[in-house]
């Protein structure tokens, strides 16, 4: 392909949600319970994306308010459109989070920390604008290995391209992991730090609904299959079919792992 350097693209919600999306929306209870905050809580959701984790907040975890802020503006408007009213959505950026010091109680973010362009700067901005002894966790993708939907891509995808591996998600990102993970929640002067993996199933009606999300642009993967020329794109197409674990019944059956990671605020 032409494109030297990776270029993610963010800017549609329906398409991503084909994609991800729907990935996110079963990860994101299970991370929220293993948080198991107590009620009335405030929360905030940064990089809040289509609404699956303010969305998992609002079903299990009884907060007094949601705040979730997004820089895609296509991504807002389906959050908007998933929460209506039930939580106040903002645009904005992880680096310059519009609100106060102190302002919420709990400061999450769903696949979002290894997209920051500074993530040390990122997790800071969290902490600042959560009240002491609060709450600060993240979880992300474990692209290397565990995450197989993206694993199988990028495999196949570097095994015609060697060049590809520049755009390998877990190349790109070895803060996924759970020592780096743990090791920048601890630099950012949160106590008390754990990290744990979140394990979810993944699976296909078959080959064209593990193909297709790939062709909405929507992120890495999607982002590097769309920037081939059709007949590059046929043969990656082609690869991946070959590769994949299909059932007899021509069903795919995956697993996706999140590493999840939560520090407190000290008190003083």
């Amino acid at each position: 392909m032409d494109r030297k350097t990776p270029d993610d693209p963010w800017l549609s919600g329906n398409p991503y949600e084909r994609y991800m999306g729907r990935w996110s929306r079963q990860t994101a209870p299970r991370f929220v319970a293993w948080l198991g905050l107590p009620a009335a809580q405030r929360w905030l959701d940064v990089g809040c994306g289509t609404g699956a984790l303010c969305t998992a907040i609002l079903a299990h975890a009884a907060p007094s308010s949601v705040v979730g802020v997004e820089p895609s503006q296509g991504f807002l408007d389906k959050a908007r459109l998933q929460l209506a009213d039930r939580a106040d959505l903002r645009r904005g950026s992880a680096a310059a989070l519009p609100l106060e010091d102190g302002a919420v109680d709990a400061t999450v973010s769903g696949l979002m920390l290894n997209f920051a362009p500074d993530a040390p700067a990122a997790l800071a901005e969290m902490t600042r604008v959560t009240a002491r002894g609060g709450t600060v966790a993240a979880y992300v993708w474990d692209y290397a290995g565990g995450m197989q939907l993206i694993r199988h891509f990028w495999d196949a995808a570097v095994a015609l391209d060697p060049l590809a591996a520049a755009f390998d998600e877990g190349v790109r990102f070895p803060l996924c992991q759970p020592r780096p993970l743990a090791d920048l929640f601890a630099r950012a002067g949160l106590a008390d730090v754990e990290v744990a993996a979140l394990d979810i199933d993944t699976p296909f009606t078959g080959f064209d609904d593990f193909w297709q999300p790939f062709l909405g642009g929507q992120g890495p993967a999607p982002g590097y299959a769309m920037g081939l020329d059709e007949a590059a794109r046929a043969r990656l197409c082609t690869a991946l079919r070959d590769r994949l674990p299909m059932q007899a019944d021509g069903t795919l059956a995956l697993t996706a792992r999140a590493w999840a990671a939560r520090g407190r605020v000290p008190a003083a």
